[in-house]
């Protein structure tokens, strides 16, 4: 005797060895022996034998007409068997009722599953809903089968082209624009990548790069509302002071500015001046709501996406020849010792009197000039000269506390395209130039800027206002720099306390941390009753949450596209060979360039060892650069200091994660390093990481 008896959505069939009132042992054709539940057997017979059945049976299923089946049904609940009895035959074979059961079990589309053997047709506006549900199916599977075939043969469809981005970092895994770029590449053995630039989908790599980012970051696009820049509505008294800033050419956000006076009475007072866009725009303001969906400014080589339309920044940024309102930190200090005796903050008008710039004055106002050794032929010296020794001493104070001095062992580098200011396309000629970190003017500001940061965060503890400040437990390896709403030392300073406040113009933490400042100036001890922020307010976390990850995002891009330029800039200069420093397990970083890649033949080198490379190839895609040894440079590599064993010394080539998964493993997404950094599966490809 057999049985025909469902298991876990299947149907099986063999020998009855013995049978109980609730259960029956089986053996199957393979010789395994099962257990089956007595309510789980649906036929028994004795012959033919079960492989006959079940092939009789499935074949037999393959002809039923389920429209025609659905039709001759029972209105109510009814058996395989009834059904077999009414389609095939009112004798019907057990091989009918086997097909008969098959059939009706594999279309619930068309008959509900009601039990041991037992159905009930579905409505007929539920059979022809699904129905049609089928038809859809199959036209995308034949559309996505086009798609892919297209793909394959090196044509883009349309409808890919409009969503790469989509498909390849935010897809819809269900989508049949996903699936074909899926299907095509596993036919086509390439990467996603690959694929869609040998289909014509990604014809320029600069624009790949660019609109990914937009993608991602602006969604809506980079225009900005129509807005107006509120006014300043206080009256401020005219600070008595003759400012200056000192920026890049480039620069249009002009944040800051400083001011001397005093000089040769023996007590001066130094000022730090700060745009303050916080007197006039408001929280949950149009205007706010804009610069806190950006959070910063995004800069790039030879384009920047600013946090606030520029009609904003004009009327409140620090121009020249205009009493400019200004949130003032002043300090009232020793002239011959710099002690600082007094700090005031105050909401003035500032006349900025110059702007003065970076790139046109390093070479001018030099070490030198400041401090005597040459003669210093330009305005402001005697102010610049006083800036310039208390930035040196307030440096030399922080190191004390630091425990060891800074250094800059890299250059800034600067770019420039010849694109006179338009939206770059990509094949721009670029050049790049250093700044050597630590020029005289460079430390006037970066102390400035510290020692008014560092000030206003001990001005917002003692009025017990919540602020953003930044953090750094240690210098020891892995202890990185935090975000959070209260005071604590910044070892990575040498400070008690930091926040950002000298940027409200380009950096949406420092905004915040200005409305704050302007209500201490203004109600002092009983500032936290004013601030627009309270202690434990959760909208500050939501601000530190949401910049950090916009913050982080943008510098990754920037980081990204500057090496770009960098990969554009070899090719223009014909150059195919690099010196380099090696730093570790084969990774090196050209001397004088911002690239950091593999070269083969340097794995086993120590770290420093100077070394000649030749470039092997180079992808701006991928933005991989290829390269290989040709010759060790020195006898002995520099010793290595401290701060060269840090975690930021080991920067990787990149990679660039893509969210699409050509393999059938479960995973999300696929991630790999291409070309010098190691082999590449076919659903990945490198790119700068976010630093």
């Amino acid at each position: 005797m057999f049985a025909l008896f469902e298991d876990a959505g299947k149907f099986l069939a063999g020998r009855i060895l013995s049978e109980a009132d609730s259960s029956m042992q089986i053996e199957l054709e393979s010789g395994k022996r099962v257990k089956v539940k007595a309510a789980h057997v649906l036929l028994k017979f004795d012959k033919p034998s079960p492989a006959e059945l079940i092939a009789d049976g499935q074949r037999l299923a393959e002809e039923i007409d389920l429209d025609l089946a659905w039709e001759f049904a029972p209105e109510g609940e009814f058996g395989f068997a009834d059904l077999a009895a009414d389609y095939f035959d009112a004798k019907s074979t057990l091989a009918q009722q086997a097909g008969a059961l098959f059939r009706l079990f594999d279309a619930p589309h068309y008959f509900r599953r009601m039990g041991k053997g037992v159905f009930k047709k579905a409505p007929a506006e539920t059979v022809k809903a699904a129905l049609l549900g089928i038809e859809r199916k199959k036209q995308i599977a034949a559309q996505i089968e086009q798609w892919a075939t297209e793909l394959a043969a090196g044509q883009c469809p349309a409808p890919i082209g409009d969503q790469i981005y989509k498909i390849l970092f935010r897809p819809d895994k269900n989508g049949p624009e996903y699936k074909a770029v899926v299907e095509a590449a596993k036919r086509s053995h390439k990467a996603p990548l690959d694929l869609l630039k040998d289909a014509g989908a990604i014809a320029s790599p600069y624009q790949f790069h660019w609109k990914r980012f937009l993608f991602e970051h602006f969604p809506k696009g980079t225009g900005f509302p129509a807005l107006s820049a509120p006014e300043i509505k206080d009256a401020l008294p005219l600070a008595q002071v003759r400012a200056f800033s000192i920026d890049d050419s480039a620069t249009t956000e002009i944040d800051d500015a400083l001011s001397v006076q005093g000089l040769g009475t023996g007590t001066v007072i130094f000022g730090v001046h700060i745009a303050a866009p916080g007197l006039a725009i408001q929280p949950d303001s149009p205007v706010d709501k804009v610069a806190r969906e950006r959070f910063s400014t995004v800069y790039m080589p030879g384009w920047k996406l600013t946090m606030l339309p520029d009609d904003v920044v004009q009327a409140y940024t620090l121009i020249e020849g205009r009493d400019c309102p200004a949130v003032s930190i002043y300090l009232t200090m020793d002239e011959a010792t710099l002690e600082i005796t007094a700090r005031e903050t105050k909401l003035d008008r500032v006349p900025i009197a110059a702007n003065l710039r970076h790139d046109k004055l390093d070479d001018v106002i030099t070490d030198a000039t400041l401090t005597g050794a040459a003669p210093a032929d330009y305005d402001f010296a005697p102010e610049l000269a006083f800036a310039y020794r208390l930035a040196k001493d307030l440096k030399a104070k922080r190191e004390v506390v630091r425990g060891k001095p800074e250094t800059f062992n890299r250059p800034d580098y600067n770019f420039r395209l010849d694109n006179d200011g338009a939206e770059p396309a990509g094949a721009e000629q670029v050049s790049i130039t250093t700044r050597k970190r630590g020029t005289a003017l460079d430390l006037i500001v970066a102390e400035a800027m510290i020692l008014a940061n560092s000030s206003w965060g001990g001005f917002l503890a003692e009025c017990g206002v919540p602020g953003i400040y930044r953090s750094q437990a240690s210098l020891a390896p892995g202890i990185k720099v935090r975000m959070g709403t209260k005071p604590a030392p910044h070892a990575g300073m040498g400070v008690p306390q930091y926040t950002w406040a000298t940027s409200p113009l380009r950096r949406y933490v420092d905004l915040v941390n200005q409305w704050q400042i302007i209500a201490c100036a203004r109600h002092g001890k009983t500032a936290a009753l004013a601030a627009p922020f309270k202690p434990k307010d959760a909208q500050l976390f939501s601000v530190i949450s949401g910049f950090d990850a916009a913050y982080s995002a943008y510098n990754g891009f920037q980081s990204g596209i500057e090496r770009y330029w960098t990969l554009r800039y070899l090719q223009q200069q014909g150059i195919t060979e690099l010196t380099a420093s090696v730093l570790k397990d084969g990774l090196v970083r050209a001397d004088e360039l911002p690239l950091v890649f593999r070269a083969l033949g340097c794995e086993n080198l120590p770290r420093n060892a100077h070394v000649k490379v030749r470039i092997t190839g180079l992808d701006e895609l991928t933005l991989d650069l290829h390269a290989n040894l040709v010759e060790r440079l020195d006898a002995e590599a520099a010793p290595v200091t401290a701060d060269e064993g840090a975690d930021e010394d080991e920067e990787p080539s990149g990679v660039l994660t893509l969210a699409i998964d050509v393999n059938d493993d479960g995973t999300d997404t696929a991630t790999a390093k291409s070309g010098g950094d190691g082999a590449t599966p076919a659903a990945a490809a490198s790119a700068p990481a976010a630093s």
